[in-house]
């Protein structure tokens, strides 16, 4: 059972790994994200893992919301995780930078609301040679988290023994960029699995700078509530993340954002 309650009927499911929509709850076949689509961002390439790492389905949410979240190009995303680990590496996503969206030319935020299990969400400013800054959030049920605009990041599983899955609002035009990433044999720190623990080790193909690990951010300046799930705070106020499709409405608060 998914822990957190995120404001519409669905389940997950472990074997195979997916998820179980309810009455007046619409969403697609989960696409897989196996091992060897992911091995170019670990630490190390060969690493032994879960065939499927993750599902994923991308538009989900309650039938009456289909019109109005297609006009405001919105799109809620669903993810769960295998147990276990990558080699010495936890389960997690490929690093990856949002695609530049044609409709507002901007590389679009994302935000991220933990329902099972406990999350690292790393991001850094850039996946150039000097990444910037670099933050791991440490995210627990119903927690929220933002990534801004253009940054590289990964959702990294911080239990091997309690599987994660979240939930997150995306821009409908959604693309993933992985060529700096995997230019750089993935992002500027890997996270490490010692004894069951999450520890840190830097990615000598950028320049040496710190690791920021920090809890969620208080996000109430963007008017979000927090403990409310993220689909409810939409279905009571549809503008409420427009920022997510049209980013530059919050081009200030972008400028030495801290998640």
């Amino acid at each position: 059972m998914i822990k957190f309650y995120p404001g519409f009927d669905i389940t997950y499911t472990n074997n195979p790994l997916g998820f179980v929509y309810g009455d007046g709850v619409f969403g697609p076949t989960v696409e897989n994200r196996k091992l060897d689509d992911i091995r170019k961002s670990l630490r190390d390439p060969e690493a032994d893992g879960p065939e499927t790492v993750y599902s994923i389905a991308m538009d989900v949410g309650k039938e009456e919301h289909k019109d109005i979240l297609e006009e405001k190009m919105l799109l809620f995303g669903v993810v769960t995780y295998a147990e276990g680990r990558l080699g010495k590496e936890p389960i997690r996503s490929q690093g990856h930078i949002h695609a530049v969206s044609s409709h507002s030319n901007w590389s679009p935020p994302e935000i991220y609301e933990i329902w099972q299990g406990e999350a690292i969400i790393y991001m850094q400013e850039t996946a150039k040679d000097n990444p910037g800054r670099c933050f791991a959030v440490h995210a627990k049920p119903g927690d929220i988290v933002i990534v801004p605009p253009n940054w590289a990041h990964a959702t990294i599983s911080a239990n091997p023994n309690d599987p994660l899955t979240f939930g997150a609002w995306c821009d409908r035009e959604y693309g993933f960029e992985y060529d700096d990433v995997r230019a750089h044999k993935g992002l500027a720190w890997y996270p490490l699995l010692q004894e069951d623990e999450i520890k840190w080790e830097h990615n000598d193909n950028y320049e040496n700078g710190e690791l920021i690990r920090k809890t969620p951010n208080d996000y109430s300046y963007l008017g979000i509530e927090k403990g409310v799930p993220i689909y409810k705070q939409f279905e009571k106020n549809p503008e409420l993340f427009q920022f997510v499709s049209k980013p530059y409405v919050k081009e200030q608060e972008w400028k030495n954002f801290t998640p």
